[in-house]
This record gives C-alpha cells, structure tokens and sequence, in this order.
C-alpha cells in the first residue's frame, strides 16, 4: 500500500511538474499569427477589449435610449406624482450611467498612449 501512495505521488508530482513547464512556455513565447508579422498577446488583448468595449457602448446606448423613453413617458403621462418623481430620478440615473460609460473610452484613449510601452514618465 505505501508503494502505490508514493507511486501516485511521485506522478502527482510529475504532472504538475509539466503542467508549471508548459504553463511558462505559453505565457512566455510570443505567438506568430501571420508569416512575417509577430503578435504580441498584449496588442491582441487589447483588440479584443476594444472590440468588446465597442459592442457594450451599442448595448448600452440602445438600452438607454428605450428606457429613457419608458421614464419619459411615465413622467408625462402619470398623474401621480410619486411616479414623476421616481421617473424623473430613473432618467437622472440613466443619463448619467450612460455619460460614464462613454467616458470610459475617453479616458484609455487619453490614457493609453501615455503609459505605453511601461514608459510612463508622469
């Protein structure tokens, strides 16, 4: 029995051992996506991102802009004035949501050609 334990647990060891090898030459070599032309992982990353970030400000504008209409009409149309005024904060809230968001962009536009390449000098 106490074979078999330090059998497994030397294999344990192994696997985990060329997990941690493997793991480090992924994060370590640079991939090539085309003949000539090296990828950093960082630019891909921030492709994705800016991709990803574009498809969330559509989102979210479309979003906005329906439930502003929703708080809109809500708030003209209601004759209780409690309505109004949670309407009226909603629109207050949704406005300013949405001003954030597009900001956002904004800011690591600003942002990012300062910091680039870790060379930041303030």
């Amino acid at each position: 029995m106490r074979k078999l334990q330090t059998k497994v647990g030397k294999l344990k060891a192994g696997y985990w051992t060329v997990i941690s090898a493997v793991s480090a030459l992924m994060i370590s070599v640079m991939p090539v996506w085309a003949a000539d032309k090296t990828v950093n992982i960082w630019d891909r990353f921030s492709a994705i991102m800016r991709d990803f970030y574009g498809q969330i400000l559509a989102i979210s504008t479309i979003v906005a802009v329906t439930m502003a209409a929703v708080a809109l009409v809500v708030r003209m149309v209601s004759r209780n004035q409690r309505a109004v005024d949670e309407a009226t904060a909603w629109l207050k809230r949704i406005v300013i949501t949405w001003v954030i968001l597009n900001s956002l962009g904004l800011i690591v536009a600003y942002l990012q050609p300062l910091i680039t390449g870790g060379n930041y000098t303030g």
